[in-house]
């Protein structure tokens, strides 16, 4: 017997440094920043549809990852963003085997549409579109612990920021148009008995707030909430398997910081803590991410 699992790995990554496809700071033309994210996301209890429930034939969801990210300044107002993630995911208890593996490359373009300073607040509009591609042959049908969904994905954000001062708020909607993916049997049951191997995967949207202070991109703190749901899929059957089209959807605060390494020009800490409040289909997650970046600047050729 399986559960859902956080399937949110990707946003929970990128919503931990700067410079990334959800906030509206920008590297600098010719600039590089690159870096090492670790997290850590476990859960107990899980929504079965909206039915909160514990199951002991699984006992603690955990799960590990390394994610590799780097950003490039092709100008002051457009950014090249990608990642790749290293993901490890087991259960304490049952028979279940732990799934392990690289998971998804994703690519991200980021342009400033419009920035203009107004009364004292500084205020901006940005446009990010996204793909992203798995990068093994993982098996997506295996959750909670598939370490992904195998779909390819093409996506689009909106972001508005205002800043006055240090203080800052920031707000976006994400949409994502997800691929059907094909899985090692011949048949499934959804809502109905289907006969084919190929999964249809509903599209997603989410939406993303931030609030806090910063001092430019090398020094912040801030408070976040994000909203996920899936634009269709059908809820967990009781005492059933999940399924990749099921619906999922979650909301979940937390806090975010990063702050300059001391006498170390161009590297950085990074920390987040994320709690899911709500979900259906999902995991009751709490979730810790560390990681550390550099940044370099090119010039003719040279690094400095």
């Amino acid at each position: 017997m399986r559960i859902i699992t956080a399937l949110t790995m990707f946003n929970m990554c990128f919503s931990l440094s700067a410079q990334t496809e959800s906030d509206a700071l920008f590297m600098a033309k010719k600039n590089l920043c690159g870096g090492f994210v670790y997290g850590n996301t476990t859960w107990d209890h899980y929504w079965e549809g909206t039915f909160y429930r514990d199951n002991a034939n699984i006992g603690t969801f955990k799960s590990n990852s390394v994610m590799a990210m780097t950003n490039y300044g092709i100008s002051n107002s457009l950014n090249l963003i990608a990642s790749a993630a290293w993901v490890d995911n087991r259960v304490t208890a049952g028979t279940l085997i732990g799934q392990k593996g690289i998971q998804d490359l994703n690519l991200f373009l980021k342009k400033e549409l419009w920035a203009k300073e107004i009364k004292g607040f500084n205020g901006s509009l940005v446009a990010v579109g996204g793909v992203s591609t798995p990068l093994s042959n993982y098996v997506a049908d295996y959750l909670p612990l598939s370490i992904g969904m195998r779909s390819k994905t093409a996506s689009l954000r909106l972001l508005g920021d205002v800043q006055k001062g240090h203080w800052y708020g920031t707000a976006s909607a994400m949409y994502t148009r997800r691929n059907n993916v094909t899985i090692d049997r011949n048949a499934y049951y959804t809502t109905e008995m289907v006969y084919s191997n190929e999964v249809f995967i509903p599209d997603m949207f989410s939406y993303n707030l931030r609030l806090g202070w910063r001092d430019g991109a090398e020094k912040y703190f801030e408070l976040l909430a994000d909203r996920m749901n899936t634009l269709g899929g059908f809820d967990m059957r009781k005492n059933d398997m999940p399924f990749l089209s099921n619906d999922m959807e979650s909301l979940r605060v937390g806090v975010n910081l990063k702050y300059p390494v001391p006498r170390v020009s161009g590297m950085s800490v990074m920390l987040t803590g994320m709690h899911t409040l709500t979900g259906r289909n999902m995991g009751k997650a709490k979730t810790l991410m560390a990681g550390v970046v550099y940044q370099v600047e090119f010039k003719n050729g040279a690094k400095k």
